[in-house]
């Protein structure tokens, strides 16, 4: 009877799920909009001051 149930779960041992891993068929494609604004704003200012800082009668 021992060998009854062990004949009867070799058909279910069989049918174990696979994993498969495939390459996709496109590139990965990675976008990496910066926003750079605040960083030219800051040279920008920083320039301005030193200009102003030199010849204080523009303004």
């Amino acid at each position: 009877m021992k060998y009854y149930y062990a004949l009867l779960m070799l058909p279910l041992l069989s049918c174990a799920p696979t994993v498969q891993l495939q390459a996709p068929d496109k590139p990965i494609e990675i976008n990496l909009n910066v926003n750079i604004e605040q960083h030219v704003r800051v040279s920008i200012e920083k320039d301005v001051k030193q200009t102003i800082a030199k010849n204080k009668d523009i303004f």
